[in-house]
């Protein structure tokens, strides 16, 4: 099959194109793919043109820190937990994620997710007693990877300028809020400006996580309060 990547050697150089042969059988994962092209002692691509390694991130492999979170055939998603068929497909396409600054190839500096939660103050002060009928949702919430495929394919984020921090936002204040005592009128007042002003309900970040997050049930009970 062949592996058509999107390069860029530095931030500030141009993006180009680069397609390699890939002679692997069976079914395995986008990075398990990347690996075995950059372990070749020599990488040439399809023309025989040599290569530097394919630069990529990647600390887990397991969908749990969520530093691969690339384009795949169109698709934001984990190349850690995307499979392909390598006898079937006859094409794999790997992009940078869009919404941020590409640092080199596939790799992203998505540190604008930690600024936005610093310039939102989201942190949570004094804890509160445990609301008992929000455990099992704030188990499925704090299970968030700051991944960013969220922000990818959702229609109102344009990067990270913008004012609109969308549903990474959204999920860390549903957390906070329900376990803090003094700041409840803070996180409030910071998830209307830097998520519900500017939140279309696209759901499409709902449909994209990896984790499946109950983004729609943090989302409404944020909605409900009247702080």
């Amino acid at each position: 099959m062949k592996i058509r990547i999107k390069r860029q050697d530095e931030p500030e150089t141009a993006p180009y194109w680069q397609t390699f042969d890939f002679f692997g059988k069976g079914r395995k994962t986008v990075a398990g793919i990347l690996d075995e092209i950059n372990y070749r002692d020599d990488l040439i691509d399809e023309n025989g043109v040599p290569s530097r390694r394919i630069r990529w991130e990647c600390s887990c492999m397991q969908k749990m820190c969520g530093g691969c979170a690339m384009v795949i055939n169109g698709i934001p998603a984990l190349a850690c937990g995307t499979f392909v068929d390598t006898t079937e497909e006859e094409l794999l396409v790997l992009e940078p994620l869009t919404k941020f600054p590409v640092v080199s190839d596939l790799v992203t500096d998505r540190s604008c997710i930690l600024e936005h939660q610093k310039a939102a103050l989201m942190y949570l002060g004094e804890k509160s007693a445990e609301n008992e009928k929000e455990f099992a949702n704030r188990y499925s919430a704090a299970k968030c990877i700051k991944c960013g495929l969220c922000l990818e394919v959702c229609p109102n984020y344009v990067g990270g300028e913008g004012r609109f921090y969308g549903a990474v936002l959204a999920n860390e204040a549903y957390l906070l809020y329900t376990s803090s005592e003094n700041r409840k009128k803070a996180i409030a007042k910071e998830y209307r400006r830097h998520f519900a002003a500017g939140c279309s309900k696209s759901l499409a970040c709902r449909d994209i996580c990896p984790m499946k997050l109950p983004t729609l049930s943090s989302i409404g009970y944020l909605n409900r309060t009247r702080l």
